[in-house]
């Protein structure tokens, strides 16, 4: 690997008001390293990614991005990155070769657009307007366009939220075509999976802090090699009238095997009519039934939420073990 690496963060801090975003982080990508910031909605990842491609500026600590402060870096520093925003609106009357070769014309030297449009899997949509394309199409069509400028340094922000499991696989692929292109990535996400899937190493973020960092399947297991901060958690016991501890009714019934979706027929009436509801609908998330996930999230993650969810759960218990 390089000497100088693709982006070197130290204390990086940046708050809105009395809200700590991003509250001292320290990590190091790699040239052609393909990293993960891993993370529930919330926990600063989008800031550190926006300070990083230099549009928005930090309240303290050091960054470099391809050996340049990206405050001062202009247009020499975009010309040599690429970005793919979680969100993008492009002309919809356009065409995809339209829409790329419009922006390959804010660069020196782009990348042939004919060969960007096919490795990013859109050959037979080249004629296509905007307007006509999938959800799918258009999130390759803004990698497209990420990549046009042949950038050292792609920057992902979350790039599959909304794909169903069959779309999200395929923009793996071309994540990993990218790799051997030699291209460094700097990868937001999630979902713990995506993270196993892709990233050489990863960090991971809650409430703008970077409580563990180190390769994905060290971090399961917490091997040697996981650099981590994250206090283990306490756990809170009830005492009855001789003193001694015992669980909560709440917690017996947590951890109650009966509880669960497929137990003996008497475990609901000890669990009321409520819980009676719940265990015919196993995989019902509470922050899905309240509303807490945004519509795209709810209509497009489809099967794999109950899987991701059930991923980063069990994965940050792992960690915080």
């Amino acid at each position: 690997m390089s000497a100088v690496p693709a982006i070197a963060v130290r204390e990086l801090r940046k708050s809105y008001g009395k809200v700590e975003a991003v509250a001292g982080i320290s990590f190091t990508v790699e040239q052609g390293e393909v990293f993960g910031l891993l993370g529930p909605n919330g926990a600063g990842k989008t800031t550190t990614v926006e300070i990083l491609e230099g549009y928005r500026t930090r309240d303290g600590g050091d960054v470099t991005v391809l050996g340049v402060d990206p405050e001062n870096g202009g247009s020499t520093l975009r010309e040599r990155i690429g970005v793919v925003l979680q969100a993008s609106d492009m002309p919809a009357a356009l065409t995809v070769r339209e829409v790329h070769r419009m922006f390959a014309g804010y660069y020196a030297k782009p990348r042939d657009i004919d060969e960007v449009i096919a490795l990013v899997g859109l050959e037979e949509k080249s004629g296509a307007r905007v307007k006509t394309l999938s959800g799918g199409q258009k999130r390759r069509l803004d990698l497209g366009i990420a990549l046009v400028g042949d950038p050292e340094l792609l920057f992902l922000d979350e790039p599959t939220t909304g794909f169903d499991p069959s779309a999200r696989r395929k923009s793996w692929e071309l994540v990993g075509n990218l790799r051997s292109l030699g291209t460094s990535i700097l990868l937001t996400t999630h979902s713990m999976d995506e993270a196993q899937s892709l990233a050489d190493r990863v960090a991971v973020m809650v409430h703008g802090r970077v409580v563990a960092e180190g390769p994905p399947e060290i971090l399961a297991g917490r091997e040697e090699g996981c650099r981590d901060s994250l206090p283990a958690p306490k756990r809170r016991r009830r005492r009855d009238a001789t003193g001694r501890s015992r669980r909560s009714r709440g917690a017996r019934r947590r951890h109650d095997p009966n509880a669960l979706a497929g137990g003996p027929p008497d475990a609901a009436p000890r669990l009321g009519e409520r819980a009676r509801r719940g265990a015919s609908r196993p995989h019902r998330d509470p922050a899905l039934a309240r509303g807490r996930l945004s519509r795209a999230d709810r209509a497009g993650r489809g099967v794999s939420l109950w899987s991701d969810l059930a991923l980063w759960r069990l994965w940050l218990k792992r960690v915080s073990d």
